[in-house]
């Protein structure tokens, strides 16, 4: 099922694709603003011979066209920073902007999805169909597919393929379950009205502060008796603005939260159930709410037989020790809309090392990645497509 010739091709490009990697690490650009990333894979495609176009305002989409007819297979790579600050002083490779650092290893999937690209360009005459190759932009803002989709990334395409170097498992592990992967995440916006007043006189106010305070406490009974055990959820409010002044009682209380699941129709009882709560808790006070629910990544749910044939090249590229069952993560992820319309699926690479202290949690100033894994990973990029393509019936 996969190709030796690819596995070579890899090899010889390892000390090249870490060299890239450093690079992009110590110039990270956070989302929309990967002006010196875009250009540094164009130039990388341009060096390997393999036709891109840019796209608006970043990104690029490229196409690999394999010498026999087939299937068009994608593989994805996200390409933005966050807004971090860098605590790893000891690295040569350090980020040289302040404030702006690859937390979450998106340096190591480009390096990886160049290298593949480069193993299967050299192959490219065996290859049964074609690969697109997607360098997505802001993902960490969950609005870089949508608009790579917009400009034509899966025009074509029937299958699509995409990973994440993964700081909680173990370095060199592959993880590619059938089914649940990642929750969706929704943004919440609550805004409470009450009246104001002064703090010796709560019987002429309405105090926006305990009517926030109730309803953050009451929705919690929302995962607890409203959704099915059988369906993880999550419901959080992480913050809550209220109040101006010790002495004064407050009129505006505005809390700012995150939704996560697995499935759809639950996502929807959550929604209604939330809308529910807040209006209900403020009738209760005599106060009004108004609530924004703000519709982020869809869940990412692998489709079987990719994640099924994903599974395969893993035992076939490296073994069967190396398949790792990862558990499904209540984290977003926008590759979500790619896999909304075709099939698809998503894998995580291990690369937590204590010793090398790279078993931070991804958007940590210290997060780093265990290096030695980004060969399985460039390898397993290019031998999914490969494997993709050699399907008859698939």
């Amino acid at each position: 099922m996969t190709n030796s010739n690819i596995a070579a091709s890899i090899k010889q490009h390892l000390d090249q694709m870490i060299a890239f990697r450093r690079d992009l690490h110590a110039h990270p650009e956070l989302p929309w603003e990967e002006v010196r990333t875009t250009q540094k894979i164009a130039e990388a495609l341009e060096a390997i011979g393999i036709p891109f176009r840019l796209t608006k305002p970043t990104g690029i989409i490229a196409d690999i066209k394999g010498g026999k007819p087939g299937k068009t297979v994608a593989l994805r790579a996200d390409i933005d920073a966050l807004p971090v600050l860098e605590l790893n002083d000891s690295l040569s490779y350090k980020s040289q902007t302040p404030g702006k650092m690859h937390a979450c290893g998106h340096d190591a999937h480009t390096a990886m999805l160049l290298t593949a690209a480069k193993a299967l360009y050299e192959n490219r005459e065996q290859l049964r169909g074609n690969v697109r190759l997607i360098f997505q932009p802001a993902e960490e803002i969950a609005q870089g597919a949508i608009e790579m989709i917009k400009q034509g990334a899966l025009e074509g395409v029937d299958n699509v393929f995409g990973m994440h170097i993964w700081s909680t498992s173990p370095s060199g592990k592959i993880s590619c379950n059938v089914g649940s992967t990642f929750a969706s995440a929704d943004l919440l916006k609550v805004t409470f009205k009450g009246r104001g007043g002064h703090g010796s006189m709560p019987e002429a106010c309405v105090d926006a502060a305990v009517v926030a305070s109730s309803f953050v406490m009451n929705l919690q009974a929302i995962v607890s008796r409203e959704t099915s055990p059988l369906e993880p959820a999550v419901v959080t409010i992480g913050k809550m603005e209220v109040g101006t002044r010790f002495n004064v009682i407050a009129e505006n209380a505005v809390l700012d939260g995150t939704v996560r699941c697995f499935n759809l129709a639950t996502r929807e009882r959550l929604k209604a159930a939330l809308e529910r709560y807040a209006e209900h808790t403020a009738a209760i006070y005599g106060a009004t709410a108004k609530v924004e629910y703000i519709y982020g990544t869809l869940p990412v749910i692998n489709e079987e037989r990719s994640a099924l044939l994903a599974q395969s090249v893993v035992r076939s590229a490296f073994g069967d020790d190396t398949l790792f069952t990862e558990k499904p993560t209540t984290g977003g992820e926008d590759f979500s809309f790619y896999i909304e319309n075709i099939p698809g699926c998503f894998a995580l690479v291990g690369s937590g090392n204590a010793d090398k202290g790279t078993d931070w949690a991804h958007h940590h100033g210290c997060f780093n990645i265990d290096e030695d894994a980004m060969a399985k990973g460039a390898e397993f990029y290019a031998q999914y497509a490969w494997s993709y393509l050699q399907q008859d019936s698939f």
